[in-house]
């Protein structure tokens, strides 16, 4: 916001001593008042960029997101933005900070995720498409488990929900709750849901599973509750938890079964493509799934493009 001292005009009339007297006592009083001095003076509002510090704090370096974001700072010539990585737990500890301060912070954002009913938040236009359309999460299974855990297999390729339903399991780990047992809370909730991916199957008796998943909120929210389902109907699940690369290899591989927490065509597509013939992809267990930049709803901006201001 720009200020501007003026000197107050004096009455016709008056000798020069008074003149000057006058202006003298005018301008010490402002000067006093402003702590200006009676020069003009000019400050200058501070940019979203200082105000951000050139910073986007991300999650995992290894993560979709993050080649996705650095996409978005080269697309929309972000040349003094640096992204800092670090993880899920971070980003949103980060962004408990400067809300509960009003301050400004960008992050590396995506849907279903708690923060968005924790928080008041809104995601940033990318009129470039930099970061997609919206994503479906896939479940992926190992080459021969349909012959060697059939009713394992018959159960994942049923399965499929709402980001409401993994939401309510994602709060409730938010609040506290220990993941396995939200995951085991909402089945029990919602035998209607689980019925239609288990109708029909068979019971096994302790058959060995191994799920692997990457450690975000909602693959943690996915992965507890899938496994609580194959448990319910006999089977001796292992969750493993891991980076991204990593959790594809394992299925690819046949280290780990399944997985239930394949973003794409976006965020997970370089492993996908590495590994897809090695693995059988049974299609989305849920859609409307979404990847961009987030920020406080209370931040005067709407698009990427305004992060250059």
């Amino acid at each position: 916001m720009k200020k501007y001292l003026k000197r107050l005009g004096i009455t016709a009339g008056l000798s020069l001593t008074l003149v000057a007297a006058a202006c003298g006592s005018e301008d010490a009083n402002q000067e006093a008042a402003t702590g200006e001095n009676n020069e003009d003076s000019q400050a200058t509002e501070v940019s979203v960029g200082e105000q951000l510090d050139y910073t986007i704090t991300g999650i995992d370096a290894g993560a979709g997101i993050m080649a996705a974001t650095e996409a978005a700072i080269d697309a929309y010539g972000l040349d003094d933005y640096q992204l800092q990585p670090s993880s899920g737990a971070a980003m949103t500890s980060a962004l408990d900070a400067a809300i509960s301060n009003e301050e400004a912070i960008v992050v590396t954002g995506w849907t279903p995720h708690w923060k968005f009913a924790a928080y008041d938040l809104k995601y940033l236009e990318d009129p470039e498409g930099v970061f997609g359309a919206a994503e479906s999460i896939h479940t992926i299974v190992r080459e021969g488990l349909d012959s060697d855990l059939p009713e394992a297999y018959e159960v994942l390729d049923n399965f499929y929900w709402s980001p409401d339903h993994m939401g309510e399991i994602m709060v409730a780990v938010n609040e506290g709750a220990d993941p396995a047992e939200a995951a085991a809370a909402w089945v029990e909730a919602n035998q209607d849901i689980v019925t239609e991916w288990t109708n029909g199957v068979n019971t096994v008796d302790g058959d060995a599973l191994t799920l692997a998943f990457v450690a975000w909120d909602s693959e943690i929210a996915s992965t507890h509750m899938i496994g609580y389902v194959l448990e319910s109907i006999g089977y001796d699940v292992t969750l493993m938890s891991m980076e991204p690369g990593p959790m594809f290899t394992a299925v690819a591989t046949g280290s780990a079964d399944a997985m239930v927490a394949a973003w794409l065509p976006g965020t997970h597509e370089a492993y996908y493509e590495d590994f897809k013939d090695d693995f059988v992809d049974l299609g989305a267990n849920l859609d409307g799934a979404k990847i961009g930049l987030v920020v406080p709803a209370y931040m005067d901006i709407t698009s990427i493009e305004d992060l250059k201001n």
